[in-house]
């Protein structure tokens, strides 16, 4: 049964930094894209960023180019995502989803974890 189980949220000022983890089991994710999404209250959820999990292929969304990295760690199982220069805009809850690369829906969610940037 596959798990995704994210950790790492919290309580940052604004300027401040926070690392995401997501950690995988259940299954072997080659041929899977992890990516991280997050969802502020009244707005819908929105995609953040995502890797293959060979590490080839990264994408992410604008708002967060140049302040957010997502990376796996292979021995460990885990995607990660360093969040620096955060702003009050980017409190939400944050989720962990895999896909299968090529497919359209990300079929495995974590519980997520919030996060609150203080202004």
């Amino acid at each position: 049964q596959v798990q995704l189980v994210e950790s790492g949220g919290g309580l940052v000022q604004a300027g401040g930094s926070l690392r995401l983890s997501c950690a995988a089991s259940g299954r072997t994710f080659s041929g899977y894209q992890l990516g991280w999404f997050r969802q502020a209250p009244g707005k819908e959820r929105e995609f953040i960023a995502s890797i293959i999990w060979s590490g080839l292929g990264t994408q992410y969304t604008d708002s967060v180019k140049g302040r957010f990295t997502i990376s796996r760690d292979n021995a460990k199982n885990t995607v990660n995502l360093q969040m620096n220069s955060l702003k009050p805009e980017d409190t939400a809850v944050y989720y962990c989803a895999a896909r299968i690369v090529g497919t359209t829906s990300y079929k495995y969610w974590g519980q997520g974890t919030q996060v609150t940037v203080s202004s």
